[in-house]
């Protein structure tokens, strides 16, 4: 059993890194990324955690400076959301192909212009080709957990990749509501300490980080990289087993919510998770069967998992919330492919939502759960709700 305390997603993050208590963390302040750090920086001036903290100058240099940490031996965390996530993209770039276990919160918010302060998933959409481990979260319980779940899986010797935690902006990370927080002792052992076999500065073994390849191995470098990234899903696993036995919770690649006898289902990240379930128990009163998958570890993709999970289900609705422009939305376009496989595939349709931190409510999403079971679909076509005409 835990501490149960009324805490914002932002704080739960900060939580989560004070019981890590990593060697560096270096940010730049971004709404609504800066709670996070601000909240660290109390235990580290506090001298509740043993933390180097550094002040930078920009986001590009914050994640340099992780990057420097992280080669030289130390445990490296750091924090952002959006535009400064697009101007460390640069070096969020490099850091795979590093093979750093960098975890990093990121704190959801739209991609401008417009400039727009509020929630959606165009930053995140933005990287998921780079290689980094993407790890979703509902609310600040999530948030918590999966950072802690994150630092394990990062940094096993199978994976050494780097991760992001997210959590959509305002909606989770302002919002206060209970946290179980667990024993320091209990999830420090858990945490452990970061192996060093393949720190630059192991005089040991002399290696080099980030040389020139030219074309004879740069092919090789990048299928070692997919083969690391393919490990990720035995260590999600056993990791998740590991801290389960301190919260007593399971730690899946996705979650289900009302699915085994589902007419229809949506798929949808993040908070909008909570208000589907909401929408779901008020149909399920009135005799509507309809339910929720919810993914969680976004990359890797858990494709033959997902399509298990949804064979059965005559329609699904996707839900995203980020564009791709002239193509299918990024979620919808993973569902798609999860499905494809299949004989006999469950009819789809693609919609948008939420952009800029607009709302989506209860009676929104049951009215999608309603044109899903009225079969009135457009699958060449995304549609859109609550916007304006």
């Amino acid at each position: 059993m835990g501490v149960r305390k009324a805490i914002t997603g932002a704080q739960a993050s900060a939580e989560a890194m004070r019981q890590i208590n990593p060697d560096v963390v270096a940010a730049y302040p971004i709404t609504p990324q800066t709670p996070i750090v601000e909240e660290f920086a109390k235990y580290v001036a506090d001298g509740v955690v043993d933390t180097e903290m550094v002040a930078v100058e920009s986001e590009h240099s914050a994640m340099s400076a992780v990057v420097g940490a992280e080669t030289a031996g130390a445990r490296a965390m750091s924090a952002t959301s959006s535009q400064g996530l697009a101007l460390m993209w640069e070096v969020v770039a490099a850091t795979p192909g590093l093979r750093l276990p960098i975890v990093m919160s990121l704190v959801n918010r739209t991609i401008s212009a417009p400039i727009n302060i509020h929630c959606d998933h165009s930053d995140v959409m933005g990287l998921t080709t780079l290689g980094w481990i993407q790890i979703f979260s509902e609310n600040a319980q999530e948030v918590y957990e999966n950072t802690l779940l994150a630092i394990r899986v990062a940094e096993d010797n199978r994976v050494q990749l780097p991760a992001m935690v997210n959590q959509d902006g305002f909606i989770t990370s302002h919002a206060v509501e209970p946290v179980e927080i667990f024993d320091d002792a209990s999830v420090q052992r858990f945490v452990g300490a970061r192996s060093l076999d393949r720190a630059l500065l192991d005089v040991k073994q002399v290696r080099s980080v980030g040389p020139l390849v030219l074309p004879d191995y740069l092919f090789e470098f990048k299928r070692a990289q997919e083969e690391a990234m393919s490990k990720v899903f035995e260590v999600y696993r056993e990791v998740g087993a590991e801290l389960g036995a301190i919260t007593g919770r399971q730690y899946p690649f996705f979650e289900t919510y009302q699915t085994e006898d589902a007419e229809a289902v949506i798929v949808v990240l993040n908070s909008a998770a909570g208000t589907t379930k909401a929408a779901i128990d008020i149909m399920r009163a009135h005799g509507k069967k309809v339910g929720l998958l919810k993914p969680i570890l976004f990359r890797p993709f858990p494709y033959a998992e997902v399509r298990e999970a949804l064979k059965n289900v005559p329609v699904i609705g996707v839900l995203d919330r980020s564009m791709a422009f002239g193509a299918c939305a990024p979620l919808y376009a993973e569902l798609r492919n999860a499905l494809w496989a299949l004989d006999k595939r469950p009819a789809m349709q693609s919609y948008i939502y939420g952009l800029g931190g607009r709302d989506i409510m209860t009676t929104e999403i049951e009215g999608v759960f309603e044109e899903l079971l009225s079969g009135k679909l457009d699958s060449e076509h995304q549609r859109y709700i609550g916007l304006r005409g």
